[in-house]
């Protein structure tokens, strides 16, 4: 018997076809966007405001577990912290209109129009660690485009950039990141039945539980400065995308991932993190984010709801001999 949420997306997904049509424009446009060299160059600052509205948005950050550490001016900036920053600033008039920035933050042309957060990988430069107060940028450069199922009615492209965060003044960047993003028609529909992923530990070594509301989802839309609607409005989340509620961030859960291992081993400094979302994550949804030690160096860990439905799975690799 499905829940409530899952009945409504059943028939969410039954108010529009799935199929998508690809014309001899569409592809010539494809092969145009996948040949043309592109590169986004962003400037922003770790000033101690913004980077308390990040930890006052995070349940292992706010206060509300642990006491709150307020950042100062030379602390390091926290693993994963850099994924609030760094956001285009694009008119309203020049949004896509499900409220991303598309083409201008490498987007596909159309009919590739829905994007979704697929997975990423993150390492760390121990010897040149972002500071807050400090002015940095991050320079992405188009790294690949893979194409799947155009053979069907579904087809799909993955769009990865190469990413660096480099502090100004230094040479050497302090993130070296890739990060994926998968583009569909906008018809395309979700399955209503989870993904079921293989291989996850049967044991936890330790969990972080929380439930993301809506006012996370707010307040981190407005710290990437991100109007994505899917997150932030209901109706046109069920009507033009099929899901039973608004979602949570990709790059939230990611940094929730790395947040509930460093909640439990604070001293721990990684060196890389590599993710990958399973299933959606959708608002007002108990969490509970779980983790593995493999051995000394890595940690499996992944998140899922109360009925095991997992929204995403990554690995975490520590820096040798600082663990």
């Amino acid at each position: 018997m499905f829940s409530p949420l899952r009945r409504l997306a059943i028939r969410q997904n039954r108010l529009y076809s799935s199929a998508v049509s690809l014309t001899p424009a569409n592809i010539q446009a494809l092969d145009e966007y996948i040949a043309a060299p592109k590169n986004l160059l962003l400037q922003d600052t770790f000033n101690v405001e913004r980077v308390s509205d990040l930890l006052i948005t995070l349940p292992t950050r706010d206060g509300s577990r642990r006491p709150y550490e307020t950042p100062a001016i030379g602390d390091p900036v926290g693993h994963g912290w850099h994924l609030g920053f760094f956001h285009a600033r694009t008119p309203e008039s020049l949004l896509s209109p499900d409220g991303t920035d598309g083409a201008l933050e490498f987007g596909p042309p159309e009919p590739f129009v829905r994007r979704m957060w697929a997975s990423g990988r993150i390492s760390w430069n121990a010897k040149r660690p972002l500071l807050v107060g400090k002015t940095a940028t991050s320079s992405s450069t188009f790294g690949s485009v893979e194409k799947k199922g155009f053979d069907t009615d579904s087809p799909m492209v993955f769009v990865t950039q190469r990413i660096n965060v480099t502090m100004m003044g230094e040479e050497q960047p302090s993130i070296t990141e890739e990060r994926s993003h998968v583009y569909m028609g906008d018809s395309v529909s979700p399955s209503p039945i989870p993904r079921v992923v293989k291989g996850i530990p049967t044991h936890a070594d330790f969990t972080f539980k929380f439930t993301p509301s809506l006012i996370t989802l707010f307040r981190f839309s407005a710290l990437m400065f991100n109007a994505h609607l899917i997150h932030l409005d209901k109706d046109w989340t069920q009507s033009r995308r099929g899901y039973p509620e608004r979602l949570v961030h990709g790059p939230l859960t990611a940094l929730m991932l790395l947040e509930a291992a460093k909640f439990h081993h604070p001293t721990a400094q990684f060196a890389s993190f590599e993710y990958r979302a399973r299933n959606p994550v959708v608002v007002d949804t108990p969490m509970t984010f779980k983790g593995v030690w493999v051995d000394k160096q890595t940690v499996t860990v992944w998140c899922e709801d109360d009925t095991g439905v997992v929204g995403m799975t990554g690995k975490i690799s520590l820096q040798k001999g600082l663990e």
